[in-house]
């Protein structure tokens, strides 16, 4: 397993959305900016802008809403953590659609001024006052390890592609993660990844080289 996840980083092409900053990245961030698009829940419609960087993947909208059509009666209220946020397009839309805590980590200094920038734009854009989600710049791991609080509702796992690092997410999950709460995981086709026997499949799906699903928590041994 590789310890080390420097930075894979990606481009969401369907929706025009950057996704950038993966944490563990080398910090390595283009001039440019893409955009990042909110499909559902208050802010519907919303772009924010998100900074362009090198190595990045396709995706498209349709992921996010065929996740978040499976979260649709689950989400209100629920505290989720996004793992890596990298453009924020997890974490502001569970907190778009009535999420009561969004925790996102992201441990590129730039990509994560970006996320707060984006989460105070949408407070103030909105007239909204008070809570917003919590952005933490941080290696994701080290967060993961050293966290005590509450567990999530909700963990959203999409990290770098082909760094190997899912097995390691895994294992730091008990405690993390209420019991039936859920566990979004987003990788490549082409890993063959360990699932471990705490979390139970819920939902899947595919588009194009990726493949998406949804877990549950179950008691870890």
């Amino acid at each position: 397993m590789i310890k080390s996840h420097s930075a894979a980083l990606r481009r969401k092409s369907g929706d025009r959305t950057v996704k950038a900053g993966k944490p563990g990245n080398s910090g390595k961030s283009g001039r440019g900016t893409g955009m990042v698009r909110i499909i559902g829940g208050r802010f519907r419609g919303r772009r924010l802008p998100v900074l362009d960087s090198e190595g990045l993947r396709p995706t498209t909208d349709r992921v996010k809403e065929t996740l978040f059509n499976w979260l649709m009666f689950q989400i209100a209220g629920t505290s989720c953590l996004d793992v890596f946020s990298g453009s924020g397009s997890l974490g502001f839309e569970a907190w778009s659609r009535g999420a009561g805590r969004v925790v996102m980590l992201e441990m590129n200094r730039d990509v994560c001024l970006s996320l707060k920038k984006n989460a105070a734009l949408l407070v103030s854009g909105n007239g909204e006052a008070g809570s917003s989600p919590e952005v933490i710049g941080v290696d994701a791991l080290a967060w993961l390890k050293s966290y005590r609080g509450e567990p999530f509702d909700i963990v959203f796992l999409d990290p770098p592609f082909r760094k190997g690092i899912l097995e390691e997410v895994f294992a730091l999950l008990p405690g993390k993660v209420r019991k039936d709460g859920f566990v979004y995981v987003e990788q490549e086709s082409e890993s063959d990844i360990r699932i471990p026997s705490f979390l139970t499949a819920y939902r899947e799906g595919r588009a194009g080289q990726v493949i998406f699903r949804l877990f549950r928590m179950g008691d870890a041994a």
